[in-house]
């Protein structure tokens, strides 16, 4: 496999520190597909109505999103060597406008779902060409700058996803949700094309259909798995589909060590050599858990224990969002001037206290304590990721961007769906056997959500622990340690920089 050779910023650009164009397209897109990965959650009662489901079976049009995810993103690595950046981005697009159609004209819950799946499988795309493509062209000094603005795309936007629908919802229908959607995207999609310059060389290589069959079966057993664990009556099978899921994973990685030799991998596994990736991954996984939890139980506790619309909900908890996302940039800055250690530390323990300030709700907690806590966590989050995202990727070499890329989003459908099992699980089996005890419904409710805090605050605590092990900057492979990652070492560059054209 050799290296594409890429385009760096513009002279103008890298003159200035400004976010390159092609750079700013992609966040763009990417910020419009991936909110909707949760932009259904607040849609759940309104969709039990009108399709007349029930609300487990509702529950799938945001699991089927990760779960498509999941088993896609892994494919995305080798797709993306082999195709100019606008041929991915066109791919990517399209794939997600003819799923947002499909859904909005939905007449039965399972084309919905169908078009979930189609929607979600453009998104796949998306992400991880978004992050191979900034790593391409973005200088080392700037990267951290640049990484705020991707925060902006990866992570706030599923945070304002409940925001977002439940505006369009108090307007009316579930389907306006993908009307909406729709000529953005479109828009979007088509500026996008415009404007987009390739970057890098697309390279001719193989796929192994074995191991994209077994990693379906694996990673997309597992998000599945996982998922069935939050109901209780199929909590048992959960729990079986998620264990033959990681068995398959395992049998993934022994055929992908094995394919290294030849240079065929469908995922690089060489990327976890890298300590400070394998670390950021981590911190990473962690933080999207603690995240995705907060997501599920904040509405729960907002709409079922206090009463809120859908609205209400959105709204008291939109100033975290947006606090996440304006800060992307300025904690970029901070980045590429201080490092990580005062920000990524700091964040994880913030994250801890808020999660903590949650174990202590009531059915009268003011909703101003609710408000300030979730800005302090969404806060501590933007603080964390963008130095995390930064350090992981700049740890690579070159030729492994779409790799890690892949690897990373892989691993976020993972931990959001762990997040959203381990939290749903502990609540409800808490509140299940205080109910049984006698405890009126929705004090043992309340009970089972302060439990299921206190698990994401023991998991934040840990990642405490985690963020002081990162380096304080980004590490450039060794020169020899990059050249000894591919068996094509002498076809490319004998340093771990990037390329510029």
């Amino acid at each position: 496999m050799r290296v594409a050779i890429t385009k760096r910023f513009s002279a103008d650009e890298a003159a200035e520190g400004r976010t390159p164009t092609v750079v700013r397209l992609l966040v763009l897109a990417t910020f419009v597909v991936i909110l909707n990965e949760t932009i259904m959650i607040n849609a759940i009662p309104r969709l039990m109505e009108s399709m007349d489901v029930t609300e487990q079976a509702a529950q799938w049009v945001s699991t089927a999103f990760m779960l498509t995810m999941a088993t896609v993103i892994p494919v995305t690595g080798w797709f993306l060597q082999r195709v100019t950046t606008r041929r991915a981005y066109a791919v990517a697009m399209s794939t997600f406008l003819l799923g947002t159609v499909i859904s909005a004209v939905a007449p039965t819950f399972a084309v919905l779902l169908a078009g979930r799946i189609v929607q979600a499988a453009g998104t796949a795309v998306m992400m991880p060409l978004l992050m191979t493509t900034l790593m391409a062209v973005v200088p080392a000094e700037h990267l951290g700058k640049v990484m705020g603005h991707v925060t902006l795309a990866m992570s706030t936007a599923p945070a304002l996803g409940p925001t977002v629908s439940g505006v369009i919802l108090q307007a009316g229908s579930w389907r306006l949700l993908f009307v909406v959607v729709l000529p953005i995207a479109a828009l979007v999609a088509v500026f996008g094309l415009r404007k987009l310059e390739n970057v890098g060389e697309p390279q001719v290589s193989s796929i192994d259909w074995a191991s994209v069959g077994v990693a379906t079966l694996g990673f997309g057993g597992l998000v599945y798995g996982l998922s069935l664990i939050g109901e209780h009556d199929r909590r048992s099978t959960g729990i079986g589909i998620a264990v033959a899921g990681l068995v398959a994973i395992g049998l993934f990685a022994f055929r992908q060590l094995r394919l290294q030799r030849t240079g065929t991998p469908l995922m690089d596994l060489r990327t976890l050599r890298y300590g400070a990736f394998t670390r950021s991954l981590a911190v990473m996984s962690v933080g999207f858990l603690a995240m995705m939890g907060s997501m599920i139980l904040l509405p729960l506790y907002l709409q079922n224990v206090r009463g809120l619309s859908p609205l209400e909900t959105g709204l008291l908890v939109m100033p975290g969002g947006l606090a996440m996302g304006l800060l992307g940039p300025t904690v970029g800055k901070a980045f590429d001037r201080f490092g990580s250690r005062g920000l990524v530390v700091p964040g994880s323990a913030g994250i801890a206290v808020a999660l903590f300030g949650y174990t202590q709700i009531s059915t009268t907690t003011p909703y101003g304590l609710i408000l300030v806590l979730h800005v302090i966590l969404m806060a501590s989050l933007a603080a964390t990721f963008t130095p995390v995202f930064t350090l992981g990727m700049g740890a690579l070499p070159p030729h492994l961007y779409s790799y890690g890329s892949s690897i990373l989003g892989t691993l976020q459908q993972v931990a959001a769906a762990f997040g959203t099992a381990l939290v749903v699980t502990v609540m409800s089996s808490r509140a299940t056997s205080l109910v049984d005890d006698g405890m009126a419904p929705i004090p043992a409710q309340v009970s089972g959500m302060k439990l299921a805090f206190g698990v994401a605050a023991a998991l934040a605590v840990v990642m405490i622990a985690l963020a002081a092990t990162l380096p304080r900057r980004v590490e450039t492979p060794p020169a020899d340690e990059a050249a000894e990652s591919t068996p094509e070492a002498d076809a490319e560059p004998a340093s771990g920089e990037r390329v510029t054209a």
